[in-house]
Order: C-alpha cells, then sequence, then structure tokens
C-alpha cells in the first residue's frame, strides 16, 4: 500500500505538472485533528480547475493515480441522481486499498470550494486564487444541545414510526418492518443517545457519521443493549428488538428531558408501548 507521503506526493504532481488545475483544497477526516488515523481514511481532494471538459470527456488521466478496483461517477449517475451542482467527482478505490474521492471544482466556484466546510485545507494555491481559511476544525459537526422544538420532533418521529413497524410485523412483512425499525426508530434513538452523551460530557465534539464515534461514549449497558436490537432475522426477534428499542428510548428521554428542563410526552410513549405490547402478544 502507497504511504501517505507518496499519495500526497502523486495528487500534488498531478496538479503541479497540469496548468489546467489551479489549486488543490482537502477536506474530510485527514483534516480532522481529533479522530485517529488509519489506512481506511479518503484522500478527499478539491481541484480547483480551468474547465471541466477537457477532464471529463477523456477520463484516461486518473489511470494517473493507479490501478482502481472500483470507481464511482456520481455526475454519471441516472439511478441515484447526480448533485448538480456544477462539479464533478471521481470516486476511486485502488488496488493497494488507498482511496481518493477527487472532486473537480470549476474556477468561477473556487471562493466557495469548500461549501463553507470548516474541515477543509488549502494544500496548493497556483495564483492566490483561494480565500484564506483558518484551522481546521470539526465544531461544524459537534453534537448541539436541542431546544424544545428538536427534542419533541425526536419524540415524535420515535413514536409515530413505532406503529409502523407495529402494522408490518403484524401483517409479517419482515422487509417494510425493519427498514422502519432501522432508518427511523434505531436512528432518533442514536440521536436521542448523542444528545445525552453531550449533555454528559459538554457539547463541544462530534459522534462521527453515522453515529460511530459513540459507543465510546457510551457506558457498556447502554451499548450492549442498542446492539442486541440489531439482530433482526426474523419476526419474533424484530418484536423483541421494537419492543427494547422503546424501553430504551423511553427511559432516556425521560432522564434527559428532566435534566435540561425539557417536555416529555410520556403519556404518548405508555400509550405506544401498550399498542406495541397488545399487538405482540396476539401476534
Amino acid at each position: 500500500m502507497r504511504t501517505e507521503e507518496e499519495m500526497f506526493r502523486l495528487i500534488l504532481d498531478t496538479a503541479i505538472k497540469d496548468p489546467n488545475v489551479l489549486a488543490v483544497g482537502m477536506n474530510g477526516s485527514r483534516t480532522n485533528k481529533n479522530i485517529p488515523k488509519d489506512s481506511f481514511q479518503d484522500y478527499d481532494i478539491v481541484y480547483i480547475v480551468e474547465s471541466l471538459d477537457a477532464f471529463v470527456k477523456d477520463q484516461s488521466w486518473i489511470d494517473r493515480f493507479g490501478s482502481r478496483l472500483i470507481m464511482q461517477t456520481p455526475e454519471d449517475m441516472t439511478l441515484f441522481s447526480p448533485t448538480g451542482n456544477g462539479k464533478f467527482t471521481y470516486l476511486m478505490l485502488f488496488e493497494d486499498g488507498n482511496r481518493i474521492d477527487l472532486t473537480l471544482c470549476p474556477k468561477e466556484q473556487a471562493n466557495t470550494w469548500n461549501e463553507g466546510d470548516r474541515l477543509a485545507e488549502i494544500l496548493l494555491d497556483k495564483g492566490a486564487l483561494l480565500p484564506k481559511l483558518s484551522a481546521a476544525t470539526d465544531q461544524n459537526y459537534w453534537t448541539k444541545c436541542p431546544n424544545q422544538e428538536e427534542f419533541s420532533d425526536c419524540c415524535n418521529q420515535f413514536w409515530w414510526i413505532s406503529t409502523y413497524v407495529v402494522k408490518g410485523l403484524c401483517r409479517g412483512e419482515l422487509f417494510y418492518a425493519t427498514d422502519h425499525l432501522n432508518e427511523y426508530c434505531r436512528k432518533e434513538l442514536l440521536r436521542l443517545l448523542a444528545w445525552q452523551v453531550g449533555s454528559e460530557y459538554g457539547f463541544t465534539f462530534s459522534v462521527g457519521k453515522n453515529y460511530k464515534y459513540l459507543p465510546n461514549y457510551l457506558i457498556v449497558e447502554q451499548y450492549e443493549a442498542v446492539i442486541k436490537t440489531m439482530n433482526l432475522s426474523s419476526v419474533s426477534l424484530a418484536w423483541k428488538a421494537l419492543i427494547s428499542l422503546q424501553k430504551q428510548f423511553d427511559q432516556i428521554a425521560y432522564k434527559f428531558s428532566q435534566k435540561n428542563n425539557l417536555i416529555y410526552d410520556q403519556k404518548v410513549a405508555k400509550k405506544v408501548m401498550q399498542y406495541t405490547a397488545d399487538f405482540s402478544m396476539s401476534h
């Protein structure tokens, strides 16, 4: 596997030698000093270019980065809608395990190349084209203390979608039920848990994309309780998972609301839990 030094040299040499590349920026995890480094970190690179056409019409130029295991170009895709923001992106995983997410940004968008993301650094600027940046920080991604409306929305979403899971399980529609459980109910529980650890440790850190660092802040019992709800391979296990998630959510939401002077509608929670219990016993 090529080293970090080799990859940066390749990325910058390519830009330096091509007059169509005016500047190079980087964002993403490699600019974040608060997370551990590993070999799976992407090189999230932005080339600010004179014109996209030369790069997009003949894509053989990216071969210089190495042999690819697989690649995706979102702006070329039909099934998954492209961003339509005037940029063009090559997501490249190479055979040696390195990955570059390379975005071509037209010079007309140079002032907003990082789209306001404070996890950004300028690696090369041939003609002082880019605006100065402050030191990279993940502050934009810190968990924020919810206001009453945000807390109420989280709770309402969890309990409302719980009834969809009940409906799916009663019908024996495991795909439907587990999709709602994973995509909505579990995500709201994780959101609530992130607020909880923020309240405990101070809202000065990020739990990462898809809550990947959240386990670092949970007590063992909380972590294991969530993990046990991830086995959804049968209707009976999905019932158990839903009931467990509801109990966890209710307990955490009540304690969090008390600590942070928020209103929690526990009457609705109890009604939905009883609704769930009634149907689970009959199925």
